[in-house]
């Protein structure tokens, strides 16, 4: 495992396909799918948070995109070559999640949303330059670092998801103390530096005349990544506007 992301693992582009494929992967290809399914999250956020703004209540539609979406993650995951249907399908529900999650704390902080979404592409501009510049370079510790530090996250993340349900919250997590705000920064950091491994991934696919419905799965995974970003970033940001409270 050379990525902290779920769909890229290091056989990623060695178990595919590639005669269910016309062509092969590109760099600009897979630009272009990624703003396609940029532009059908962004739609269907926009949709979510009017129905929030006008029904007061998506949770339940949040709760059902948020689980088809992760179904339909894990189903390409396993099947690469269904990914030109299933990644749009995907963009779509997590506009559905996304829009209701931002209507959501912009209720509780006016201003966040924007926020949010400027720091998380400010985030990515960044890095993506940092990484064709070679400012950042990946290594193999620089990926193993990343992948224990997201593994090791993930696993916080089901424990406390488990022990809610005995009503037990894991110290420091959720509440915004400065240790807590310091446990969303890392994790932040760590979401970020997932980005970077993306990149890399990308770039080896187009360099490795992967198929070109690997487009479409590439922009999935790159998507799955900006949208954990977005979402701890946004966490991160009520934190620090709660502890001023």
């Amino acid at each position: 495992m050379r990525s902290g992301n779920p769909a890229l693992s290091s056989d990623t582009f060695s178990n595919v396909d590639r005669q269910f494929s016309n062509g092969r992967m590109t760099l600009s290809g897979t630009v272009n799918k990624s703003i396609i399914m940029l532009a059908l999250l962004v739609i269907t956020a926009f949709y979510t948070w009017n129905m929030q703004a006008q029904n007061g209540n998506v949770f339940g539609l949040v709760a059902i995109a948020s689980i088809l979406g992760f179904v339909v993650a894990i189903v390409t995951t396993f099947v690469k070559k269904i990914s030109p249907v299933t990644a749009p399908v995907y963009a779509i529900l997590e506009g559905v999640v996304l829009g209701g999650i931002s209507a959501y704390y912009e209720t509780l902080y006016n201003g966040i949303t924007q926020q949010a979404v400027l720091l998380t592409f400010g985030v990515f501009a960044g890095l993506l330059l940092a990484y064709k510049s070679g400012l950042i370079r990946v290594t193999n510790n620089f990926r193993l670092g990343v992948f224990a530090a997201t593994f090791g996250i993930m696993i916080m993340y089901l424990l406390s998801f488990v022990l809610s349900f005995f009503g037990i919250q894991i110290p420091y997590l959720h509440d915004a103390s400065p240790i807590g705000i310091a446990i969303s920064i890392v994790i932040v950091i760590v979401a970020s530096l997932n980005l970077v491994l993306d990149f890399d991934y990308i770039e080896e696919g187009a360099q490795r005349g992967a198929p070109k419905y690997m487009e479409w799965y590439s922009s999935m995974a790159l998507m799955i990544t900006l949208v954990w970003l977005y979402l701890e970033i946004i966490r991160l940001l009520s934190k620090i506007y709660s502890s001023r409270n």
